[in-house]
Formats: structure tokens, sequence, C-alpha cells
């Protein structure tokens, strides 16, 4: 499979880090529907736990979270203290049900927070949830913000996984995109870290940005391995200015083409199955006994708004502006930006403003989705199997995959279907066969040029 049997293929399609996906969350979805979704929880049902900490010191350039540039910490302190309601909005509505399996902090930056503030949200969390023997605690990082008192407070907390946003160590690249990253820095965080004993460490890499180079990620892949993190992910860069705007402040004329962006990838890739990573999914790496690869070889890996996780827990809860919660009956977010946030808090009600509710039909679709994105393949007599559905049901979702059948992006064996390795580049617009909420004509793949 060359390049342009790749690119003939590729198109604009969702993210899949859901079905159905964030395009199609409405204000049906409230706070109210959130709170009978909660009661509707078993007694002991797993649960994780996500906390957005909205705020940067910096903008780069190339972001797409929701956060805000902060230049004293006062906001910071007033933020943290509505998380501690919803915490306690939440709590109480759960009336005890659930036991937290697993915690993540992200952002914006979460370690802004001063070592203190990181005591103060780790006592809330455990004041009011119940945690199980053994709970995962992850954090993301900005090497260039991050005290070493506050890596020694996150340690102190029980924090078990980091990870560090690093991008690209060429200088080229980060003055094009507002990120200025020496690798010294992101090794002594790293020192820092395991000295306080943190040891399981992600690095995230992105790929498609102003001035790469291949031999200049290529050389950014080195010196991340010589890191020696047990897992890295190496997203697509998304260039979307019409949705965030300071994206505008990018060079467009700087920025790779389809062709380029797929020369970039493929050299990391291979560098890092070269130095023995294992490939998973669409775009992340793990060394051989990482829990994900095992996780991924036994069926066992799921993905979420965070990404590739081995969490099996029943609800996602969200905590914070902008966080996402998934739960048994669909998905809710709460309002995105901080002030409308703050007036839903304050007046003592969940900041949830839209989401969807899942039909049976979308969870079906969805577990098939789940399954490509995660193991490039599945059998959709299992999961109709599993679901109580006839999988002749899927017959003109086949018929429709013929094409990539013929490009050799896809193998159909009956009603298996496998995705080429050579093809994760493209795994989504495989996924968007069996989206039916996309418009036709973005299901619909005849080669593009």
């Amino acid at each position: 499979m060359n390049a342009d049997d790749l690119l003939r293929y590729d198109r604009r399609v969702p993210r899949y880090t859901s079905y159905p996906t964030a395009a199609d969350f409405t204000s049906d979805v409230d706070a109210a529907c959130y709170r009978r979704w909660l009661g509707a929880l078993p007694r002991d049902a797993p649960l994780s736990l996500y906390v957005h900490i909205p705020f940067c010191s910096s903008l780069c350039w190339f972001c797409g979270c929701h956060t805000a540039v902060v230049r004293h910490y006062d906001p910071v302190a007033a933020y943290l203290e509505l998380v501690e309601r919803e915490i306690d909005m939440l709590a109480d509505a759960l009336g005890g049900r659930g036991r937290v399996t697993n915690l993540h902090w992200g952002g914006g930056t979460p370690t802004i927070l001063r070592a203190d503030d990181v005591w103060r949200l780790t006592a809330r969390l455990r004041e009011r949830f119940t945690f199980a023997p053994g709970a995962g605690f992850a954090v993301e990082i900005d090497p260039r913000t991050v005290a070493r008192a506050t890596v020694a407070a996150l340690a102190e907390a029980g924090v078990t996984r980091a990870s560090l946003g690093v991008q690209d160590f060429d200088p080229e690249v980060q003055r094009a995109v507002n990120r200025i990253q020496p690798f010294d820095l992101t090794r002594r965080v790293v020192t820092w870290l395991r000295d306080a004993g943190i040891d399981a460490l992600n690095i995230d890499l992105i790929y498609g940005l102003p001035r790469q180079t291949v031999a200049g990620l290529t050389d950014t892949v080195d010196k991340t391995l010589e890191l020696e993190p047990h897992r890295i992910a190496l997203f697509g860069y998304a260039h979307v200015p019409w949705m965030k705007p300071h994206q505008r402040l990018i060079d467009e004329s700087l920025l790779p083409d389809a062709a380029g962006r797929l020369r970039l990838f493929s050299a990391a890739s291979a560098r890092l199955v070269e130095r023995g990573y294992v490939a998973i999914g669409l775009d992340h790496f793990a060394l051989p006994a990482d829990p994900m690869v095992v996780a991924a070889r036994q069926g066992r890996l799921h993905r979420n708004f965070q990404g590739y996780t081995t969490e099996q827990a029943l609800a996602l809860l969200g905590l914070g502006a902008s966080a996402i919660g998934t739960l048994p009956q669909g998905y809710v977010q709460n309002a995105a930006r901080t002030p409308d946030y703050r007036a839903r808090i304050t007046a003592g009600e969940f900041a949830i403003v839209r989401g969807v509710e899942s039909s049976g039909d979308d969870r079906v679709r969805g577990e098939i989705i789940e399954r490509l994105m995660c193991n490039l393949e599945v059998d959709l007599d299992a999961v109709c199997r599993a679901n109580g559905c006839r999988p002749e049901r899927f017959a003109v979702e086949i018929e429709a995959l013929a094409p990539l059948e013929t490009g050799g992006i896809v193998r159909i064996d009956g009603r298996r279907i496998s995705v080429s390795p050579e093809a994760r580049t493209i795994l989504r617009v495989v996924c968007a066969v069996f989206d039916r909420r996309l418009p036709p004509e973005a299901r619909r793949h005849a080669p593009s040029i």
C-alpha cells in the first residue's frame, strides 16, 4: 500500500472518542436529565472521575482545548472553589453510589495548581467519594511551568501516572506554534517525577505542525525515547481556525499538506516500532508489557474523551468547565465558558448544558466503532450476538466498505472486518461507514482523487 492509496480515501470525519460524537450533542440533555441518570447508577458501580482545569500561563497556537490564559493565580483559586461545590453536588446526587476506580486531571494545565491546592482538591475528592483500592490517578503536565513542589504534592496525593505535553523538540517548530520547551527542561521534570515515585509516564507528540520535517520529527522521537516513557501518543494536528480563532496565528503556508502529514506520521511511527514500542489503535504506542498493550491484545481496550484507556468504569463523570461525562444512558457536557459554568454552579445547579441520549442502535454502532478504533478489527456477528440484534442489519455498511476493500484498506471475511495496520492513519474513515448520524455524502468512500 503506497501513500496515494491512503490519500485517495482520506477525508475529514469525527475523531470518534465517543459515539454519538460531540457534534450530536444538543440542549435536550440538561441538568435534570443528568440527575436522573446519576440516580439510576447501581450502588456498586465502578466510576471514573475527570477534573478539568481550564487555565494556562501562555497560549500554544495549535491548542484545541477549552482553556484560557491567566497572568495571576486569583482566577484559578476562585475556580477551584466552584469545582469543590460541584464535587459536593455530584456526591450528594450519587447518594453514596459508586466507587472511584480512576481519577484524571486534564486541562488546560492542571499543574497550574499550587502544591497546597493539589492537596486541597485531592482531599475533597477523597472525602466525598469512595475510592477503590489501587485506584489510578493520572494528571496532565506542562513541563514548562510545573514546580518541583507541585510534583512532590502530586506524588504525595497518590498520582500514579503523568502525561507530559511535548509536541516537538525542534526549536523552529516550537517558535512557529508559540511553545518554547527545551529538551533539557523536559528531562529535568521527568527526573523530578521519577524521583518522587511517579514512574508511569506518557509523552504527547504532534505531527502536522508548521515547519515540521521528517528529519526533525524523527529527532524529536529519538529525544523522547531517551526519556523512556511507557506510552507515547502521536496525535495529528487539527487546524480548525474557524473553531479555534487563535490558530489563525499559525502561518498556514508553513503547514504540511496531506502527503507531508502522512510522511511525518509514517517516519515517526516506524521509528517507535523499530525501538520496541507496540502500535495501538489510531495514534498510540506503548512498551510491550504496558497494561494498554495487554488490554488491546485481550480486546479490553476502550476509547473516551481522554483517548485510549484501560479503564473499565461503568460511568465517567466530568467536573469543571467543558467537562464531558459518559453514563450508560448517554453523554453530558458542562458549559464550556468559565463564566457560564460559574453562573450555574453558583446557582446551586449542575452546569450540564448539552449532551445526547444514546439509542439502542447508537450503542451497537458505538461498540463497532470502538472495536475498530481500538483493535483495527471487529466481528459484527459477535457484537450483534452480545447486543441481541441481527447482523444482517449491517449489510448496507458492508457493501459500502467495498471500495475500501478494493483499495486494500480493509479486509472483509464474512462479517469480520479488519483494517490494514498500514492504513491506521485513515482508521476513522472506516469507522465513519457505521456512523448513521453522519450525512450520507460523508459516509461514501469512492476515491477522492
